[in-house]
């Protein structure tokens, strides 16, 4: 009987031991990747609303597109939050990555901004342009230009456009490839140039003077990612429901007035 209470004894501490481990694996704040500006801020009411919910988070900050999906995928971070779906499905395609989205978050509409021009008509034949580095955030400026008048793509070039794919361009406009967070330190130098709003407002730029802006109507609406292997855990869904609060969405609404919107 000693033998059999013993083995009693054992088995119930180890099913304790089993179901302690994943209580224990929570305690550890999740950590969450996101650029600086925007994304950071609203990560901080994000993290406010999920702490109400159990979920502890850790936001770090990173000041380029590249690190955040290398550390999410390296096990660094737990999720990021700071690009769109394009510029995800090329990361995954050209790196390997096992990351998805699970919930879009906001929509940060690309601006060109000038010191030189008041409106993309005034620029001179020959104009220095510079923009994001990135094919699919270089490919957005493109659209625009071409929304615009200003230049004419390949139709099959889609959204990953790049300057090769010009076949018009009267104003023979020279586009200068820049990386996107760099952008905002071209301006003295440059005719203008394509800023992305995390990184205009983080330069004191306001949304508001840019000289053009990217249709609303675009399917560059920024997302919550995660590894492949995640997507179904609880915390996942727990992290998307404190996004998708309203006190988030209000505060989006409340602090960036129009220069960023609630994608969901």
């Amino acid at each position: 009987m000693n033998k059999r209470s013993s083995l009693r004894t054992l088995l119930a501490a180890s099913l304790i031991s089993a179901f302690a481990l994943p209580a224990l694996a929570q305690d550890k704040p999740l950590k969450i990747g996101v650029t600086a500006g925007p994304h950071a801020q609203i990560f901080e009411q994000v993290k406010k609303i999920a702490e109400q919910d159990g979920l502890k988070i850790q936001i770090v900050e990173f000041s380029d597109y590249v690190q955040p999906n290398a550390a999410l995928a390296a096990g660094d971070l737990d999720a990021n939050s700071y690009q769109h779906k394009p510029y995800l499905d090329q990361q995954v395609k050209d790196r390997g990555y096992k990351i998805v989205s699970v919930a879009y978050t906001v929509n940060f509409p690309i601006g060109i901004y000038s010191k030189k021009v008041k409106s993309l008509k005034d620029l001179k034949e020959g104009a220095r342009i510079g923009i994001p580095n990135d094919p699919t955030n270089g490919g957005r400026v493109l659209l625009t230009f071409q929304d615009q008048g200003l230049i004419k793509l390949r139709p099959e070039a889609g959204l990953k456009a790049t300057p090769l794919d010009i076949v018009e361009n009267p104003k023979k406009i020279k586009f200068v490839e820049v990386d996107a967070a760099q952008l905002p330190r071209t301006l003295d130098d440059l005719d203008a140039s394509a800023v992305n709003t995390n990184f205009a407002l983080s330069a004191g730029l306001n949304p508001k003077d840019a000289i053009a802006q990217e249709s609303t109507k675009s399917p560059y609406v920024n997302i919550l990612a995660v590894r492949e292997q995640d997507k179904d855990k609880p915390w996942v869904a727990k992290l998307v429901k404190a996004y998708h609060s309203e006190a988030v969405r209000n505060y989006i609404q409340t602090e960036f007035k129009g220069a960023v919107l609630a994608g969901w």
